[in-house]
């Protein structure tokens, strides 16, 4: 059972951003991080996990929708290398900051005080997770053009950005939009003078080697066996410079 008070601020945020629900409660729960239910001892209340795993697939479908109409000549490649940098931790996470979703969340005294509305992660969960209340409330219509004005500028600049051709921050944004582990990168040859070195390293995401690659410094060799990978898992055509 919602309190006036929280109501009073679930009506602000709805205002803010220009959506209506009918289930409050199902958006009250989207904002509940579980240490909020943890500290208080709710063990019968839900927290915004399992609407995170449901706004996550919403989040990208609609991505894929609003990218697919925006780009029609873009390939299949240029596009889900887009999607893996919008959907990130980081990007969500910047969104959720305009619309400012931190003063809403429910959490507990102890992980505020360490600083988690402001981890990127309990944004972009709560964020996803908000995704999730306003689907289930029948809102897909309404929320994909809430979307699409929320990330055009964001789509703009990801477009714009060298950091597209960055394979490495590609990789690593990929994995981690993917639930996967962090890439690591492996030393695997180390050969030449020391002014004119050569360095091969191999690049393995959970637990699989995807690539490997040559290059005069580290940085080089880390680029390109990042750039493998990323072949390798779809993202970029294989002729792709």
């Amino acid at each position: 059972m919602l309190t006036d008070k929280r109501k009073i601020e679930l009506d602000e945020l709805l205002k803010n951003i220009n959506l209506s629900i009918d289930d409050y409660s199902l958006l009250d729960v989207a904002l509940t991080h579980s240490s909020y239910n943890f500290e208080n001892k709710l063990e019968d209340i839900e927290d915004n996990e399992r609407l995170e795993f449901l706004g996550d697939a919403v989040l990208k479908l609609l991505a894929s929708r609003y990218l697919y109409n925006r780009f029609p000549e873009y390939s299949e490649g240029d596009l889900t290398k887009i999607r893996a940098i919008l959907v990130s931790d980081s990007t969500l996470a910047s969104v959720a900051a305009k619309i400012n979703l931190d003063k809403y969340i429910k959490m507990g005294y102890h992980e505020a005080k360490l600083g988690g509305r402001t981890r990127l992660s309990t944004l972009a969960c709560a964020f996803e997770a908000v995704l999730g209340a306003f689907y289930l409330n029948g809102e897909i219509k309404k929320l994909y053009d809430f979307l699409v004005k929320l990330f055009e500028d964001e789509v703009t600049e990801i477009d714009q950005s060298a950091s597209k051709y960055n394979y490495k921050a590609m990789l690593q944004e990929y994995a981690q939009a993917n639930g996967m582990l962090v890439p690591d990168y492996i030393v695997v040859k180390e050969e030449g003078p020391a002014h004119n070195k050569n360095f091969i390293i191999e690049v393995w995401v959970n637990g699989d080697k995807l690539g490997y690659g040559e290059g005069k410094s580290k940085k080089e060799a880390h680029q390109n066996a990042a750039r493998m990978a990323a072949v390798a898992l779809g993202l970029l055509e294989g002729h792709e410079k």
